[in-house]
């Protein structure tokens, strides 16, 4: 019978318990977001933004420990979720509800759709607050103590069980199937069932706690791997101890899922590494302090910035996305063909999009391979555009490479991106096969530049071994241009007794250089790629042509051979002028 006045008392005590929730809830505050964010309801996103950043930096619980300042953020974070998302804003504004379910005052949350448990109310003292991504003991004094707690944005009623909230206030009790260990159906006697916190120690509350995957970096990773290394870290400085350790390392983690392939994460005990922390800025003091490692492109070093809003994904992660490296030059497309950047002898790749910005993808790619590659890219408005049929591309985006000969490879068509992971993957095999192709090429040109300077022989010059006579290959490429038989002969002859004479065979560095002639007569637009007239006052003339820097210095006066070598020994000697060049020089 003891046991039966036990249970009749428990579900007495549980009915009235139900009953004081229904009875509070029908006082609940209800949140507008407008009103919490200080907005109009015209207000743009900018605005909304704007006004968001302000009121989350006055009440952040960091910063301010006034009474109600930590309901007051949550409240302002709510608002933020609901009218920075336009689908969301939308619902609320037709329907009360971020969600599109009907409520019972348009314009403000309703009581029964619920907008993932954004309502206050309290009993006794300061009550329930429900906050995203945690229940948390707020304190309070009589009646109940305040919580905070997560729907994770379903519906509460899916999630909510009256059950756990009474398994907290009956802790090593006997009764109901609870065990005297305070223990039931997962319940542990620490306070916590699915995320049910009752201590406060947490500002924050908890998160889903799995197994951290976050890299943990030292001085030698953080030198060998990350630094100068193009690829964006977002790094998580901490000493053990500090609050909210976990919260940051899970937030990096969400993060880090979101842009997998993108970005690297790391976390940093600086109670190991106080030197590195010291010299970088980075060491925490009262909470873990959150950087992104990124490279800047003027200075060709890496640095650190650290972030300084509010500890939500979606901000942080538009952060992340701010800070992506550009080594990705962008170009436009209309009124003249795409000439890439032969000088470093790295092959190039152009990606065409109609994305206004350089997508995000993009730069994360030229950021890890900015060594390997010339990176571009452009906005294309029409496939029609004469230039896009040019390169042979026919859908977008698309992606064009070519090799440092000036080969052409439209490397892929219509690309379509699944997940930021398997597309990051499948863009590096695109480019490790286009730079296989382009050290086969190197590897040919050495080998036919090497076999023309053995013969000693000045070839002259045409489309198509120009790359292997005067290439990138050659520091300095010596032509002669001539425009007549006789002056032909003339420089042929000079030039091959030069180019057997020690002074000229090797620069200092141990190259040789080239030695060529060119028909100014069929190729005057050669000239004109380095003076505007194509020197067209000159029968015979010499250029000194730099192919790596695109550079030229020209010698116009009488030619003979005790000039030449002295113009040649000038031009090694770094007493010539050199001149940037109008283009690169080509032949038809």
């Amino acid at each position: 019978m003891r046991g039966w006045a036990k249970m009749r008392i428990y579900l007495t005590v549980s009915l009235l318990f139900v009953c004081s929730l229904c009875l509070v809830s029908l006082e609940a505050k209800k949140l507008d977001p407008y009103k919490a964010l200080g907005v109009d309801k015209d207000a743009s996103q900018r605005e909304i933004q704007k006004a968001f950043h302000k009121l989350s930096l006055q009440y952040h619980p960091d910063k301010n420990k006034n009474k109600g300042a930590q309901e007051k953020f949550s409240e302002i974070n709510n608002a933020y979720e609901i009218l920075s998302d336009e689908e969301k804003r939308k619902n609320y504004d037709l329907y009360g509800d971020e969600k599109g379910n009907p409520g019972f005052d348009p314009g403000h949350t309703g009581g029964g759709g619920g907008g993932g448990g954004y309502t206050y109310f309290t009993h006794g003292g300061p009550g329930f607050t429900f906050m995203p991504g945690h229940w948390q003991t707020m304190g309070g004094s009589g009646g109940f103590k305040s919580f905070s707690y997560s729907f994770g944005g379903s519906d509460p009623l899916d999630s909510f069980d009256l059950g756990d909230v009474f398994s907290g206030f009956f802790q090593g009790g006997q009764s109901a199937g609870f065990k005297s260990s305070g223990q039931s159906t997962g319940f542990k006697s620490s306070g916590q069932y699915a995320g049910f916190k009752s201590s406060a120690g947490s500002q924050f509350g908890s998160r889903s706690s799995t197994k951290s995957s976050i890299r943990t970096v030292n001085s030698q990773v953080f030198k060998s791997e990350i630094t100068n290394g193009g690829m964006i870290w977002l790094l998580l400085f901490k000493t053990p101890g500090l609050k909210d350790n976990e919260y940051y390392e899970s937030l990096i983690e969400e993060v880090a899922s979101s842009l997998e392939g993108v970005l690297k994460v790391g976390v940093m005990n600086c109670d190991s590494e106080p030197s590195l922390c010291k010299e970088l800025g980075t060491y925490p003091r009262k909470s873990p302090r959150m950087f992104v490692h990124t490279y800047n492109i003027v200075r060709k070093s890496g640095y650190v910035v650290e972030y300084h809003g509010d500890l939500v994904k979606k901000d942080l992660k538009v952060f992340c996305q701010e800070h992506l490296p550009r080594f990705s030059k962008r170009i436009n497309l209309k009124g003249a063909d795409f000439d890439p950047d032969y000088g470093n002898g790295l092959p190039s790749v152009l990606l065409l999009s109609t994305k206004k910005e350089t997508p995000i993808l993009w730069r994360a790619l030229s950021g890890l391979c900015h060594k390997r590659f010339n990176f571009y890219d452009t906005q294309v408005h029409d496939i029609s555009e004469l230039a896009v049929n040019k390169l042979g591309v026919n859908s977008l985006p698309a992606i064009v490479g070519w090799l440092k000969n000036g080969e052409k490879h439209v490397l892929r068509t219509g690309i379509s991106v699944k997940d930021m992971k398997s597309a990051f993957s499948d863009l590096n095999v695109l480019l490790d096969d286009l730079e296989k192709k382009n050290k086969k090429v190197a590897s040919s040109q050495a080998r036919k530049a090497a076999t023309y300077r053995e013969s000693r022989h000045v070839p002259l010059l045409t489309a198509s071994n120009f790359d292997t006579v005067c290439g990138e290959d050659v520091p300095v490429c010596i032509i002669g241009a001539f425009r007549s038989l006789k002056e032909r002969q003339t420089l042929e002859s000079i030039l091959s007794t030069v180019s057997r004479k020690s002074l000229s065979r090797q620069l200092a560095s141990g190259s040789a250089i080239s030695y060529a002639l060119v028909d100014a007569g069929e190729h005057p637009a050669f000239l004109r790629a380095f003076e505007k007239s194509g020197f067209k006052s000159s029968n015979k003339l010499l250029v000194a042509y730099k192919p790596r820097k695109g550079k030229f210095a020209a010698y116009t006066d009488e030619i003979t051979q005790g000039d030449v070598e002295w113009f040649i020994s000038s031009v090694l000697n770094g007493d010539v002028k050199f001149s940037k060049s109008r283009q690169k020089p080509k032949l038809s």
